[in-house]
């Protein structure tokens, strides 16, 4: 990854597009972070012309010419949706044969099956973890929901006791998880390496999930003891279908990608010999890239053809599966062009001077400005992509596992206290019925958890890497 300081940037041919001192630049950063949080609290104007004003914004109080500002601004959006879209494209697809082949289902109705009353919060954990693996978090919502209230009615279970774990299994999923937008943004901004990044994110995620899932559902079902409303109970995709995709080949199309990723991560470690046959093998089929595409051609045949299927039909599918993500595709080029504009500002360098004095871990600080973000625009996605381009200097010769430790940490920070301001806030509480004070002790409290025994297993891995 491109160091910010000036040093490097100049051996890359990128000049800054502003001589500020760090006063100013600080000043243009607090600002321009300000203009984007008025914008999407305030006026609630998308995210993605949030980020793109506010990028201007910061060149501006920086003192840089408006058209260096757009040439950074542009560059940066271009980047980052070429290195990221087609993977968020290919999740996308993958998500939505997983969910009309009726796979999702079969995934829930097989695991429920063979769950004692005992370990049903426990069991909903490990559904939304699988099945949010592909899936962005207010899709996976959508699709676990009737599981959820379906499961409290029918075996007399508070409603927290068991959505609490589900939440948190779809939650730490998409904050600490590739391939969710977050992660990859995160990954490509530090120059942080996919497989271990995965690698030590489950690492991290288990421990957090089951603290902030079936731990907590206990204490949260005593706060918060509701049953589940009848009105919200939805129907399930697969009930139009004749038949769907069996349990073990949904499965394995679904931890596909995952598995070549990890298999790449270990031979990189154990090989280490870039002229090595096997290395350069699965360097090409576990690439993000090809592993995904891989997991979506296997996925046409294990899901939407055992589901019965036409050509026709499968390609509606696809080309219902892209719609959706137009949005979250501008969000994250805008909030790379945002991260540009601050690379090229100088404001990598600014930081990177500050933490030294400060002697402020280079982990605690990136936790600490996701939160700062997370908590003011409501975003985590948002916050991942800020807090990404505002710490990318910390990562310059940084070893590999630190570098990906870095990534968990921002995503750790950006599932901060989820509120008012959060899409998700609202979309939990309309869909488990629950007032304001109810959502704040249950979801956003869950939330807080994760994000801090994310971070504390983040720094407790630090310690012995």
């Amino acid at each position: 990854m491109t160091s910010l300081s000036v040093e490097v940037l100049a051996a890359d041919a990128v000049e800054p597009i502003t001589s500020a001192g760090n006063a100013q630049l600080g000043i243009a950063v607090l600002a321009g972070i300000a203009v984007i949080v008025l914008l999407i609290t305030k006026f609630k104007l998308h995210a993605f012309l949030a980020l793109t004003i506010g990028s201007l914004a910061l060149g501006v109080f920086a003192g840089a010419p408006l058209a260096a500002t757009i040439d950074s601004f542009t560059a940066g959006l271009g980047k980052t949706v070429a290195s990221v879209g087609v993977l968020i494209a290919l999740g996308a697809i993958l998500g939505k044969l997983l969910a009309d082949s009726g796979g999702a289902d079969q995934i829930v109705d097989t695991i429920l099956a063979k769950a004692s009353r005992r370990s049903m919060p426990w069991a909903m954990v490990l559904i939304a973890s699988v099945i949010g693996l592909p899936l962005f978090f207010e899709v996976g919502i959508v699709l676990l929901i009737p599981v959820v209230l379906l499961v409290a009615k029918r075996g007399n279970f508070s409603l927290m006791r068991i959505g609490v774990p589900a939440l948190a299994g779809l939650s730490v999923m998409h904050g600490l998880i590739p391939p969710h937008p977050g992660p990859l943004v995160a990954i490509d901004a530090l120059g942080a390496n996919l497989g271990i990044t995965l690698a030590l994110g489950v690492v991290v995620a288990i421990p957090t999930v089951i603290i902030a899932g079936p731990v907590f559902s206990r204490y949260a079902a005593r706060w918060v003891d509701i049953p589940a409303p009848e009105n919200m109970i939805p129907a399930r995709p697969s009930e139009d279908l004749e038949k769907r995709p069996g349990f073990v080949a949904t499965v394995s199309t679904v931890l596909l990608p995952v598995a070549l990723m990890l298999v790449k991560a270990l031979v990189d470690i154990v090989v280490d010999n870039p002229d090595n046959g096997l290395q350069k093998i699965t360097d090409v089929i576990g690439s993000p890239l090809i592993a995904l595409l891989t997991a979506v051609i296997v996925g046409l045949f294990t899901l939407g053809r055992a589901a019965g299927f036409s050509k026709q039909r499968l390609s509606t599918t696809v080309d219902r599966s892209l719609a959706p993500i137009a949005g979250v595709l501008m969000i994250v080029g805008a909030g790379g062009g945002f991260k540009q504009t601050l690379i090229d500002a100088g404001v990598g360098q600014m930081i990177l001077e500050f933490s030294e004095n400060w002697s402020i871990p280079a982990l605690l600080l990136a936790w600490l400005i996701a939160v700062a973000i997370r908590l003011a625009t409501g975003s985590a996605t948002v916050a991942t992509i800020s807090a990404a381009g505002l710490v990318a200097p910390l990562a310059e010769g940084m070893g590999s596992s630190e570098t990906a430790l870095l990534v968990l940490a921002i995503g750790a920070g950006s599932l901060f206290f989820s509120h008012v301001n959060d899409a998700g806030f609202w979309l939990v509480k309309e869909y488990f019925g629950m007032d304001v004070g109810q959502t704040v002790k249950t979801w956003s409290v869950m939330e807080t958890i994760i994000s801090v025994f994310g971070i504390v297993f983040v720094l407790l891995l630090s310690l012995v890497l």
